[in-house]
């Protein structure tokens, strides 16, 4: 029993390796890499550099957002984790979707909803806030322009998500 405890525990470890990429190199690990490591992204754009941008999203009840960018020669240039306050502050009244999709990836599509009244659609990510407490944060686009119209980050406790106690990551 102790042997399957062990071998469990690090297949477990091995799979929390890969998860967000930890043990690529920037600068020495290609592609390849990345792809044999992480998988195959939910999303890839080519930038204006001629680098390529690959997101890995991890909800639904997961709270991370990992964009990879890989260089022109092929080369891992960054994996960085996008569901954070830095990354929100950059979404602006006026964007596209395809602006907000390159900053923060997709979301899960069971969280979108579209509100017929304020011909709304939202967009939906979970993230760790700032005090490691689970929390949502949505994009509200004017849906006939297909631009953002506001944004707003609630907490899980708040949305009633946790009952009395409040959601921890």
């Amino acid at each position: 029993m102790k042997l399957w405890m062990t071998i469990l525990s690090a297949l477990s470890l091995a799979a929390c390796a890969s998860y967000s990429g930890r043990g690529l190199k920037p600068g020495g690990d290609r592609v390849e890499n990345v792809l044999q490591v992480m998988g195959q992204p939910a999303a890839r754009w080519q930038n204006a550099d001629a680098s390529t941008q690959l997101a890995y999203t991890r909800g639904p009840m997961g709270v991370e957002t990992f964009m990879v960018t890989i260089a022109k020669d092929s080369k891992l240039r960054q994996v960085e984790n996008v569901l954070d306050e830095k990354s929100f502050a950059r979404i602006q009244h006026g964007m596209s979707k395809e602006e907000v999709l390159h900053i923060l990836g997709p979301s899960y599509p069971g969280w979108t909803a579209y509100f017929e009244r304020r011909d709304e659609l939202v967009w939906e990510w979970r993230y760790c806030d700032a005090w490691r407490e689970q929390a949502r944060f949505d994009v509200l686009f004017d849906n006939t322009k297909g631009t953002v119209r506001s944004t707003m980050s609630l907490t899980e406790s708040q949305l009633g998500f946790c009952g009395s106690v409040r959601c921890w990551c």
